[in-house]
């Protein structure tokens, strides 16, 4: 594969990603506040094996160490998130500036060692305090969010370029207030929809606030997909995909963005859960962000059904190999998504800023051989660039994950990590997947020896 192929429109960034929660422990250390993960973990019967994020994989300690891990790997990028209420305690107020000074030396140190700090403001640890008035369904949330990107703004801003507002706000909305099984923990319809639409008016709130102190700095946000196929061609299940898309993926929240509305083939039944009045608000949430980040690690298939609120149920698809977390390896739904995205909304730039596997992982002779995970990336990656080289303004890609890390409720069962933690001694190995991304990483192109092959792609 020639170099052309990869990056003609200046730097690709080759990346890896955390979220804080997930990696750094020490929640209440330094004067940080409580967040809505870590009563939600501590609350029995929610994480598996009752597992928390209270030491996870020490990367408040070790952050050195895994910065040198990724020079030595030759990623030239670093996407992470802020832990809020370790920045401010009561989500509001008063900053800690002990908490702040941690993300200081971190950015410091990856600019020392060539890696870009792509910065996520929430990745789902909303301040327990917040949350106690009412979370991501008080309005005013809105205003706190503001606030909290203004103070981390003018902290970091004058060396952070690229920011992520929100991470996966569907998941927060979806599997935080309507299933219950993320944090914090709800099963309330109204309080789902309350949050999708706060949220945006969130990620409005921080636009404008990184914007007012840093005109030039990119804004943008994460978010969810699975790429979606009709199980048939009949007419009730595209429309069921349709709406299976707007509910899992994009379309739910850079619709308002983009279009000022919500997607069409949701809106119906989306509109009796959203605030009173949140028409009023759409003129102000259309405001496109520079960039779209898009997490990826599945696809499936669906059928019209009218035994839910959402009229959609998954379906068995064609055969496809199954990651540990059982989701379907379709690395060519990547490339669908990414077309998609390209095609209803033309924005400047898109990055890939999630994607990998879970698999079982151990350290044999002092190395991990994780043929399956490598096999997962190269797949991946080529259904990326090939989607690059038909015009999709891809601009880097992000592995899920540099860590093995807490897999929120599923604890430490699950490892999706490019370096593996020894969760007892917190001693780190570089995966076979992680040398070969570094190899690819270095040359900013397939390693020779290894060329990458691209998936079947179809509609």
């Amino acid at each position: 594969m020639p170099e052309q192929d990869v990056a003609t429109n200046g730097r690709f960034y080759w990346g890896s990603a955390t979220a804080a929660y997930q990696v750094e422990g020490s929640p209440l250390a330094d004067g940080a506040g409580s967040c809505v993960w870590h009563e939600f973990s501590h609350t029995p019967g929610t994480t598996y094996h009752a597992q928390t994020g209270d030491i996870a994989a020490d990367h408040y300690h070790k952050w050195p160490e895994d910065v040198e891990l990724m020079k030595n790997m030759g990623l030239n990028s670093y996407r992470f998130s802020l832990r809020w209420a370790r920045i401010l305690p009561d989500g509001t107020g008063v900053v800690n500036p002990r908490g702040l000074s941690f993300y200081d030396r971190l950015v410091d140190s990856l600019l020392a060692c060539g890696i870009e700090p792509f910065v996520t403001l929430f990745h789902w640890d909303m301040p327990s305090a917040l949350f106690r008035m009412g979370g991501w369904s008080n309005p005013d949330v809105a205003d706190w969010f503001g606030d909290y990107a203004a103070v981390v703004v003018g902290a970091l801003g004058d060396r952070v370029r690229y920011w992520m507002t929100l991470n996966e706000p569907y998941v927060v909305s979806a599997e935080g207030h309507l299933v219950g099984n993320h944090a914090p923990g709800m099963r309330n319809i109204y309080q789902m929809g309350h949050s999708v639409h706060h949220q945006l008016r969130a990620h409005i709130a921080g636009y404008r606030a990184i914007k007012a102190a840093r005109p030039g700095a990119r804004v943008g946000l994460a978010v969810h997909n699975a790429a979606v196929w009709p199980g048939t061609g009949s007419g009730p299940d595209i429309a069921a995909a349709e709406r299976a898309e707007g509910w899992h993926n994009f379309p739910m929240f850079l619709d308002p963005l983009v279009h000022g509305r919500y997607p069409p083939a949701l809106e119906p039944r989306l509109r009796p859960f959203l605030p009173v009045g949140y028409e009023n608000d759409m003129p102000a949430l259309q405001v496109p962000p520079d960039f779209v980040g898009i997490n990826y690690y599945h696809g499936y298939y669906v059928r019209d059904t009218s035994d839910n609120w959402l009229g959609f149920v998954e379906v068995d698809g064609p055969e496809a190999p199954r990651t540990k977390m059982n989701w379907a390896v379709r690395p060519e739904g990547l490339h669908r998504v990414l077309t998609q995205v390209h095609e209803r909304y033309h924005l400047p730039a898109v990055f890939i800023t999630e994607n990998g596997a879970s698999y079982e992982d151990r350290v044999v002779g002092g190395a991990v051989h994780d043929a399956d995970r490598t096999a997962y990336l190269k797949s991946h990656i080529a259904a990326v660039l090939q989607a690059k080289r038909e015009g999709v303004p891809v601009e880097g890609y992000f592995v899920w994950a540099l860590l093995d890390n807490f897999e929120w409720a599923h604890g430490y069962s699950q490892r999706f990590g490019i370096v593996y933690v020894d969760f007892e001694t917190q001693e780190r190995t570089v995966k076979d997947s992680g040398r070969w991304y570094g190899e690819l990483a270095r040359a900013g192109v397939p390693p020779q020896d290894q060329e990458l092959s691209a998936p079947s792609i179809g509609s």
